[in-house]
């Protein structure tokens, strides 16, 4: 078969994504401290956008570089002059000039005020507010140390050892053996290194399990447990603990069943997790992207504008265009990108605001009466209803979040899948879960509800649903099994 060569020509329609179309995109599902980081870079790149205080505001006509320097020349009238004669310094034998500040009496009138950069007066940031980092369990832990009498060596497996720390509290890097293989020193030594941990504060620390945690604190040296039934439940029956079997503990230790409950009384309040209060993290606080508040009897949405800022043109550098044509063409690039830019984001706003009224419409109930009324919704019904693609819904609708009536949700929240009712209209699956979380607060701790009871109590209110359901509903909000819950004392 020969082969040769020949020119074609073809129409077709391809989509191209441009830049500033990957740059909207980008921007729609960006969250609001993304969106903020993102145009403070963009501040520091392109010298045409600048951050105007409110929207519509004038730009202010640039100083010229003559009338700066006639400024600066120029003395400030506030300040005397010196004599023109004199030519001595201003600080002389005599002692400091009349007009000089008497430092020690505005030291004496003034109160110490931290520069930390909060508000004024009362309203100042605390001193110990303004550290770096919270300090952590490991470094409390080496400050103990530090503070005790411990060799060099002791010193570098007690570092090892607290650097190792699970959040709980326990020795997450295996045991005593791998730790001293790894150190390089005896397993007796690093034992007794750990012997010595554990009387730190918090108390029991890297135990190795749960049985040595609750053991180490029922040994501790100011207040120790000698009830042998609490020893003896520690060392062989937490198992039956965690199964709420208290008779085959009576059995097999032979006490009362009255007695196991007094022992097991005392272990609950021992605490499993000794590195509870260390390991909390820091709070995240959420700023919502949209407000909606009841007024009268409609629903208002807004935008929340506070924490971006707001974007304008430079009319510097737009006077600039007519000069040097390098400058020009620089100035019209970087002229190009900054309207682009603020076109996107006014673009985005517009699309939060639409979708957010959308929601509003299909979940009124919501708005009004609470989690128990959240309706059936996808990102179909709401890309049809303002004309936009489902795509752009989900994108709109991630790391958005919506301060409403009944609290500060995120835009995802509003989407449910739908459990069918005997009355016809179909139930959101987060108001099931609200309402399964109702059930169970209200059940007798004595007699739990199990997950057939709770598809038999569903039923009656309507609510068809398949107990594997209900299981799956009950671990999502974190509820034990019903014989997890029961409490006989």
């Amino acid at each position: 078969m020969a082969l040769h060569m020949r020119q074609d020509i073809r129409m077709s329609q391809s989509l191209v994504m441009t830049p500033q179309l990957q740059q909207a995109i980008k921007l729609l599902q960006l969250s609001r401290m993304e969106l903020s980081e993102l145009v403070r870079d963009e501040l520091m790149e392109n010298p045409l956008l600048e951050e105007s205080a409110e929207l519509g505001t004038t730009v202010e006509e640039p100083v010229s570089s003559i009338e700066l320097q006639d400024a600066v020349d120029q003395p400030n009238e506030a300040v005397a002059e010196p004599s023109s004669s004199s030519t001595t310094d201003p600080i002389t034998a005599d002692g400091p000039p009349k007009d000089s500040v008497d430092w020690e009496v505005y030291a004496d009138s003034t109160p110490f005020q931290p520069a930390t950069g909060g508000g004024e007066g009362d309203e100042q940031t605390a001193f110990d507010a303004t550290l770096t980092r919270a300090e952590t369990l490991p470094d409390y832990l080496l400050w103990q140390v530090r503070l005790s009498n411990y060799c060099e060596s002791d010193e570098e497996i007690a570092e090892y050892l607290v650097r190792n720390l699970s959040p709980a509290g326990y020795l997450q890097d295996g045991s005593t053996v791998q730790v001293a293989r790894t150190l390089g020193y005896s397993t007796l030594k690093v034992e007794r290194v750990i012997r010595k941990l554990q009387q730190l504060d918090p108390f029991a620390i890297l135990a190795r399990n749960l049985a040595e945690c609750l053991w180490v604190q029922a040994h501790h040296p100011e207040h120790p447990i000698e009830d042998p039934l609490v020893l003896a439940i520690i060392a062989k029956h937490l198992h039956n603990l965690e199964n709420r079997n208290y008779q085959a503990v009576a059995r097999d230790t032979g006490e009362a069943l009255e007695e196991v409950y007094e022992a097991t009384k005392v272990i609950q309040g021992m605490d499993p997790r000794p590195a509870r209060a260390y390991g909390s993290e820091a709070a995240q606080y959420i700023t919502p992207d949209v407000y909606i508040v009841k007024i009268a009897e409609d629903f208002v949405v807004s935008l929340n504008e506070e924490g971006v800022p707001k974007l304008r043109i430079s009319a510097m550098y737009r006077e600039a265009m007519g000069g040097h044509p390098k400058a020009k063409d620089y100035i019209s690039e970087r002229m190009r990108s900054a309207q682009w830019l603020i076109r996107s984001i006014q673009q985005r706003q517009r699309t939060i605001l639409k979708v957010t009224r959308s929601i509003l419409k299909f979940q009124r109930e919501f708005f009004e009466r609470g989690a128990q009324h959240l309706r059936p919704l996808i990102l179909k019904d709401v890309a049809e209803d303002i004309e936009m693609h489902e795509s752009t819904v989900s994108r709109v609708t991630t790391n958005k979040y919506v301060h409403t009536p009944q609290g500060i949700f995120e835009l995802k929240y509003f989407f449910n899948a739908g459990i069918s009712r005997t009355s016809g209209d179909d139930l959101a699956s987060e108001a099931v879960k609200t309402r399964i979380k109702k059930l169970i607060d209200a059940e007798d701790a004595a007699h739990p509800y199990s997950d057939q009871k709770l598809v038999e109590l569903l039923e009656q209110e309507g609510i068809d649903i398949a107990r594997r359901t209900v299981a799956k509903y009950r671990e999502q909000l974190g509820v034990l099994s019903s014989s997890k819950r029961r409490k006989l004392f």
